[in-house]
């Protein structure tokens, strides 16, 4: 077929088949990175290899620059055309300019004004937005002008509808008038219609803000009207933007109806706010927002609440919640930058965390620390300041004992590795004041000062390791009253003795049908410490180690520094790996570990006793996982003198598949409880014969189909379901439903009940009745996948005509 190739030289109009090669290899070529061969004209070149070089013209994005200078090329049935002033195309007329691509019956093009008249079957695809009707005039450079009676796609979001006309602006706007918008693709049929559609008078859409505007729209789902609005705007893709957000209305058991009408507030492209006041028919009106703030040496978000008038409880109420990281130029020589976090909480009374629930997880625990961190660090040395003070909210029913409050404390640590002789030293140092209500802790405040320094000597070669350390502690201590002996001020020094060592043997082996390394890894740490009488000193910061992996080879039997434990004994270990030779991944872990205790421990917390068994339990630890479909992991304190578990956990997760995840945990410690986790994300349509279609992560499992998603906590020692969320989601393709139960417990006796629905138009927004469901899930249940989620952005290059 004979083709036209406009030249960027006015006046000057070549007949070339050859253009129309060019053009069919570029339709061919559909990649954002694509090469032309550079042919040499000379022919003693003719045997010199072929050039690739990269061509722009297939680019994701055309330069503005660049697609003005792009030649035009024309093709169809029947063609005329007069130098420097007009080209019409007749039958099959395709018109082409870098990534605009225009068909239709008939295209005429006048070049003194670059405008195009298309009429018949008109389609033009300009970066992947497609429009099809009867009429076009357009000025192809500015791309200004207008379609009679479009049909409309657009890449972004995969978004459909039809118009009266369409006023192209420029290349990125466009004013579609009497126009519906809906993400639901049409299916074949007469009577077919949209799940949901969102009619106006008018429809502005902008590309480059990405964001589209309505006026005087109507949303109706399943052709009944849900929503009206004089004006409204929406977003193309995920992009920020300012406006109102979807009203939320709620139950609550506690609260009543909940009515939320947010406004998301973008600042700047690193900053944002977003305030959500909600109107609550039994407690008044609460006025919430959120700001955050993000910049290059920090970042942080404030969250605050005030209600001016709560009716059940008859006073204000508020709270407000800060997280803050980063640092700060001293602007000194040799000094450098200091580090800051904080994190400042604070509530208005005690009931404030179970009135408010979870809607508010930062400003809802019962302990609320106000913690700021100052820090320093260069080479061998690190200076820490802190603050913190806690805000404990009492409950008659269940008292708490307040933690104390740290004000200030100040670490310093200075270690050395590689002196001579192979040897590593180290010094930390710390000094807190603490503070709280003697008549609730019973025991006087305090200044502490406390000293640890170290050496050791570690031998590390290949299949071995030996490491002997050397550990001395100094404790003074200044009473703001006088102990029980009379005495306000209290010293301790403490030495211990320690010698880590260890054996790793390997061998190719074969399991579970695989080939694999195995290692054998025994372990022997001895730690000597003398016993030092502390019963008379109050605690402040101790605490008994958990008897698990990560402690079982440790020096002292407490974490905190108000208890040095006495020691005299011998922990040996056994641990088994399977790895896969190649990749070096741990399919298989086996441990086992016990303590040999050669002497009584007598170091105690206050009210503790002795600890004279001379051998301790055993620590047996299993991690399995063979597929990375699936993973189990269990540890189990067995006391062999009763034959029982003391504690244990068991845990597994199955994850066949994209939205198929099952995990469970079963935790136990005898005398004080027995719990039973279960969280699941399940596709339920399979139960009734329908295939899955993989469409790949954030993209579901094909339409019509229904999940069920949960996570459900149960007390088997106290027979009764303690926090459950248990839903279904539905998803039809372009919209998707979802319906949530979340029950928490917050008290022996009381909890707090919440329903949601939530009504997800894909690709505009989201309606819901209730906190919102989607986070709810998303904290709660491991491993859940949204259902859209978009992972990669779409290219023009998808819809390449």
């Amino acid at each position: 077929m004979p083709e036209f190739q406009r030249s960027n030289r006015p006046g000057r109009f070549a007949l070339t088949p050859v253009a129309l090669l060019a053009a069919t290899l570029c339709a061919l070529l559909s990649s954002p990175v694509v090469y032309a061969v550079d042919i040499a004209a000379d022919a003693a070149a003719d045997d010199a290899p072929l050039v690739l070089k990269p061509s722009p013209l297939l680019n994701e994005q055309v330069p503005p620059a660049l697609r003005e200078q792009s030649p035009t090329f024309f093709s169809g049935e029947h063609t005329l055309g007069r130098p420097d002033l007009d080209t019409v195309i007749d039958g099959n007329a395709m018109m082409r300019k870098a990534d605009m691509v225009m068909q239709a019956d008939r295209v005429e093009y006048y070049e003194p004004d670059d405008t195009v008249k298309a009429r018949g079957n008109v389609r033009i695809n300009r970066a992947g937005n497609i429009y099809e009707g009867p009429a076009l005039q357009l000025k192809v450079d500015a791309f200004e002008g207008f379609f009679t009676q479009p049909r409309y796609q657009f890449l972004k979001n995969g978004a459909y509808g039809e118009a009266d006309q369409a006023v192209f602006v420029d290349s990125n706007q466009v004013v579609l008038h009497n126009a519906t918008y809906s993400t639901c693709r049409r299916q074949p049929g007469p009577s077919w219609l949209p799940d949901w559609v969102l009619r106006a008078t008018s429809i502005s859409i902008d590309t480059e803000e990405e964001v589209g505007v309505a006026d005087g729209a109507v949303l109706r789902f399943k052709d009944v009207p849900i929503m009206a609005f004089p004006a409204m705007s929406f977003p193309l893709t995920d992009k920020r933007k300012s406006g109102y957000l979807p009203p939320t209305i709620g139950i609550d058991n506690v609260n009543g109806v909940e009515l939320t009408v947010p406004y998301y507030w973008n600042i700047a492209p690193n900053r944002d706010a977003t305030f959500f006041p909600t109107v609550m028919s039994k407690r008044g009106v609460d006025l919430g927002g959120e700001f955050r703030y993000l910049e290059p040496d920090y970042r942080g978000v404030f969250r605050g609440d005030y209600m001016p008038e709560d009716s059940l409880r008859s006073r204000s109420r508020w709270g407000y919640a800060l997280t803050h990281t980063g640092s700060i130029d001293t602007g000194l020589s040799g000094v450098g930058k200091l580090g800051l976090t904080m994190n400042l909480n604070r509530v208005s009374d005690d009931d404030y965390w179970s009135d408010f629930g979870r809607a508010s997880t930062s400003l809802t625990q019962r302990l609320l620390a106000n913690d700021v961190n100052l820090t320093w660090g260069r080479d061998n040395l690190s200076l820490g300041l802190r603050t913190l003070k806690y805000q404990t909210l009492q409950s008659v029913t269940s008292p708490i004992v307040p933690p104390y409050d740290r004000l200030p404390q100040i670490t310093a640590r200075y270690a050395r590795y590689s002196l001579p002789g192979g040897l590593d030293a180290s010094v930390d140092g710390d000094y807190t004041s603490f503070s709280a209500d003697r008549t609730l802790t019973g025991q006087p405040n305090a200044k502490r000062s406390y000293v640890l320094g170290q050496i050791s000597r570690p031998w590390v070669a290949p299949g071995w390791f030996l490491t002997p350390k050397m550990q001395l502690h100094a404790t003074r201590y200044e009473f703001d009253a006088p102990l029980s002996t009379g005495a306000t001020t209290a010293d301790r020094t403490v030495p211990t003795f320690s010698l880590d060592s260890g054996l790793v043997f390997e061998r190719d082996a074969s399991f579970w049908g695989k080939a694999l390394r195995q290692t054998l890894e025994p372990r022997a740490f001895y730690v000597n410490t003398p016993y030092r009488n502390q019963s008379a000193l109050p605690n402040y910061d101790s605490a008994l180690n958990d008897f698990n992996f990560a402690t079982i080879f440790t020096e002292n039997a407490f974490g905190g520094n108000d208890r040095i434990s006495d020691s005299n004994l011998l922990t040996l270990g056994m641990t088994t790996r399977f790895l896969e030779p190649e990749s070096g991944a741990e399919l298989a872990q086996f441990g086992i570990a016990q303590r040999l205790r050669f002497k009584d421990q007598n170091v105690t917390l206050p009210g503790g006793a002795a600890v004279t068994d001379r051998l301790s339990d055993v620590l047996v630890g299993t991690q399995l996982n063979l597929d990375p479909r699936w993973s189990f992991n269990t540890t189990v304190q067995y006391n062999p003198k009763t034959s029982r578990s003391e504690q244990s956990s068991v845990g597994g997760r199955w994850n066949p598949g994209n939205y198929r995840v099952i995990s469970a945990n079963y935790r136990y410690q005898r005398g004080t409880s027995e719990q039973i986790d279960v969280g699941w994300q399940w596709p339920l349509s399979g139960l009734w014969g329908d295939k899955d279609q993989n469409m790949g992560p954030g993209q579901g499992l094909g339409p019509g189909r229904w999940y069920s998603v949960g996570r459900m906590n149960y007390s088997m020692y106290d027979r009764k379901l303690v926090d459950a969320v248990l839903g279904f989601e539905y998803d039809a393709c372009c919209w998707m439903g979802r319906i949530v139960l979340d029950r928490t417990q917050t008290s022996t006796s009381t909890a707090s009940q919440k329903i949601s629905f939530q009504l997800e138009f894909v690709g505009f927004t989201r309606l819901g009745v209730g906190t919102n469901p989607l986070s709810v899930l998303k904290e709660n249940i491991p491993r859940y996948q949204y259902l859209r989620e978009q992972t990669t952005s779409p290219s023009r290059f998808s819809q390449y005509d």
